[in-house]
Order: structure tokens, then C-alpha cells, then sequence
């Protein structure tokens, strides 16, 4: 008896379905990545980090946040990030899937309804199939699709809670939520708004804080930043208010039961964070990336509403894609091709991703590459 056959299978279907994933090192020019400000890499958190360590800041927290595993480091970064996101509270996590799917699996309660954007992240499933809530998708960025589901769950007996879960920025799209428009629906309903920014946050916003502005600041939106992004560390930090914050260091069993993140890694997101408040010429410079990428690649075939520093290059078939992706990796572009589920079948894509680890002179030679490799995929 062969007993890996059932995965041999399933690999075997995904290879032939054009769809097996393999795990690469990045090599070429980072279009990519999601280090959209190259911070990453940066001096300033190299020797952010040196210093830190050299003042004794230690790189493992040695338990849970409950069990010796509570630093300063912690502490400071959560009291600096709700002041600086406008919040009361906010609790720091050892990444952006951990912390969604800690809220989703602990504060929608038996009786409430979660309402999720389609294309919302894995991240959210696997916290709502953990929760007590029943969930709802609705059509992406539908705000009427929104309002209807809650006068119907109303209007059948519906008593508790109503959550919208969405993303302020989406990542294989690269277009935004309407977020004005979903906050006054949470108030005219009396929902909460859970607002995903991992995409936005640093790139957009008054002193990086993303595209929930203002929003973030009600007591009624829970805001999602990621620290692994445009903050080039990990981790993922959610403001709220002060007694959800509670709720969770009582009944989040990730943040309960997970060793915390390390100190140092705290550390650097604070750090990153207040960097990229004091130095404006980072969102400007993406932005400079933003138009130029807009102006070269305004003839192809990207996901509609596409504005922000995600580029979806629609190709269609899922082989097609892999093919472009393989010859623009050949010539120096490091490009990927995303392929179902993580997109819908005939969809597969190049997700070019702009980051300031490439120069302007980069993003014109992919350009001329990327057309190249179309015009000969199409033709092979």
C-alpha cells in the first residue's frame, strides 16, 4: 500500500492542470516582492536593529505573552501604534494571518453575522471556519449586495452583530474598497467594520497610516496593519478599542497559546513605522513609480479599477502565465504568475508589484520586456 498516493495524485492534477506551486529564492528585479518601500534592506532598520540588540533588546521573546514572554519592546509598540493610528488600543501579532484569523475566530459571536468581500484574504476564511458566527460572501466591493444581506438577516429574525469584513487595498487586483461608503453602512446598522490595510499601509495615508483615515479612528472599525510589507519587518498589528483588546489577551487562543513575537522584531515595526512618518519622500517616490508604471502599462490588460502599486496583468490560462513569468524572470524581471485558486479560474495573472527597490530605468526595460514575452507566448 502506497499510503501518499491521495497527495501524489493531487500533486500529479496540479502539475498537470498547470498549477503546482514550487518554492524559489527571488533573484532579478524585485517586482514581486511586497517590501513596496525597500525597507526591507534598508540601513536605517540594519542599524536600527544593531543598536538594539547592542542595548540588550533580546531576539526571542522566550514565551507567550502570558508567560513571560511580555516585553517593553511589545508595550511600546502598541501604545505608539494606537496613537499614531488614532486608536485606543491595538495588540501586535506574529503576522498578518495570525492576527485575522485570531479576529475572526474570537469576536464575532453564536448569533452574529459576518459579512466578507469575495476576495477577501485566506487569512479570514480560516479564522471564520474557527468562529461561532454564521458568514455571508458578497459580490466585490457591492456596497448594495452589503446593505440587502443585513435588511434580509434583519428581517428574518437576525438579533446580534453584524461584521463587514473587507480590504482597504486588494492585493491580486490592486483596487480599493469603498470604504466611505461601507463605514456609513456599519452606522446605519450598527456593525462593526473590520478593515484589512496589509496592502496600504506606508504606501498611502497621512504619515503611512493607509486608506481608512478618519474611519479607523470609530469606535465601531477594527483596522488590520501589517508589519511585513511596506514596514519590511513581520508581524501584524490590529487598533480597536480598549475592550476588545482585553477580549482578546483573554480568549484569542493564537495570542494565548503562541509563543510572542520577538522582542526585536517589535522593535523595528516601531521603528519602521515612525520612519516612514518622518520621511515623506518614500510615498512620494512610490507614487513617481505609480504614474510612470500607469503611463507604460496603460495599454494592457489590468483588473478593473486597478489604482494603487499592484499591477494584474490579465493573462487568462494558467500555462500562458507561467510561461510570460519564466521568460521575464530569464531576462534579469522578477515576476510572478498567480494562478487559481488564489485567483479565479481564467484569470491567472502576472502581478507586477511595484517596490523602491527597482529605479525608474527598471520599470521602462519591463515594460518592453513584458511586451516581448506576451507577443511570443501568444504565438508559441
Amino acid at each position: 500500500m502506497d499510503r501518499f498516493k491521495p497527495y501524489r495524485d493531487q500533486l500529479a492534477a496540479l502539475e498537470k492542470a498547470g498549477r503546482k506551486r514550487q518554492l524559489s529564492v527571488p533573484a532579478g528585479k524585485d517586482f514581486s516582492s511586497n517590501d513596496y518601500l525597500g525597507l526591507s534592506r534598508s540601513p536605517f532598520l540594519k542599524e536600527a536593529a544593531q543598536t538594539a540588540m547592542a542595548n540588550g533588546v533580546a531576539h526571542g521573546s522566550g514565551g507567550s505573552r502570558l508567560l513571560g514572554g511580555n516585553h517593553p519592546e511589545h508595550e511600546a509598540l502598541e501604545s505608539f501604534a494606537a496613537q499614531h493610528y488614532g486608536a485606543e488600543a491595538s495588540l501586535f501579532f506574529g503576522s498578518g494571518f495570525a492576527a485575522n484569523s485570531a479576529l475572526f475566530a474570537t469576536l464575532p459571536q453564536t448569533g452574529d453575522l459576518l459579512l466578507y468581500d469575495e476576495l477577501i484574504h485566506a487569512s479570514v476564511h480560516d479564522g471564520m471556519k474557527l468562529g461561532r458566527a454564521g458568514f455571508t460572501a458578497f459580490p466585490h466591493n457591492d456596497c448594495n449586495a452589503v446593505e440587502q444581506e443585513i435588511r434580509a438577516w434583519r428581517a428574518s429574525g437576525g438579533t446580534g452583530t453584524v461584521w463587514i469584513a473587507v480590504e482597504s487595498l486588494y492585493s491580486m487586483d490592486g483596487n480599493r474598497a469603498p470604504l466611505t461608503d461601507l463605514a456609513q453602512i456599519a452606522d446605519a446598522h450598527d456593525a462593526m467594520l473590520v478593515i484589512d490595510e496589509a496592502h496600504a499601509v506606508g504606501v498611502f495615508g497621512k504619515g503611512g497610516i493607509g486608506l481608512s483615515a478618519d474611519i479607523g479612528r470609530q469606535e465601531n472599525v477594527i483596522i488590520l496593519r501589517t508589519c511585513g510589507k511596506a514596514l519590511g519587518g513581520e508581524g501584524g498589528l490590529l487598533t480597536m478599542p480598549k475592550v476588545l483588546r482585553e477580549f482578546f489577551i483573554n480568549r484569542a487562543r493564537p495570542l494565548i497559546f503562541s509563543t510572542a513575537p520577538s522582542p526585536l522584531t517589535a522593535h523595528l515595526a516601531h521603528q519602521a513605522i515612525a520612519h516612514i512618518a518622518d520621511n515623506q519622500w518614500l510615498q512620494t517616490e512610490m507614487a513617481d513609480h505609480i504614474a510612470l508604471a500607469r503611463s507604460c502599462l496603460s495599454d494592457l490588460r489590468l483588473s478593473d479599477g486597478q489604482d494603487s502599486h499592484i499591477f494584474p496583468v490579465i493573462i487568462g490560462e494558467d500555462r500562458l502565465a507561467v510561461a510570460v513569468a519564466q521568460r521575464l524572470q530569464g531576462q534579469g524581471f522578477d515576476v510572478r504568475a498567480i494562478r487559481p485558486p488564489t485567483v479565479p479560474a481564467g484569470t491567472a495573472r502576472l502581478r507586477i508589484s511595484l517596490t523602491l527597490n527597482v529605479t525608474q530605468d527598471d520599470i521602462r526595460d519591463l515594460s518592453t520586456a513584458l511586451r516581448e514575452a506576451l507577443t511570443l507566448a501568444e504565438a508559441a
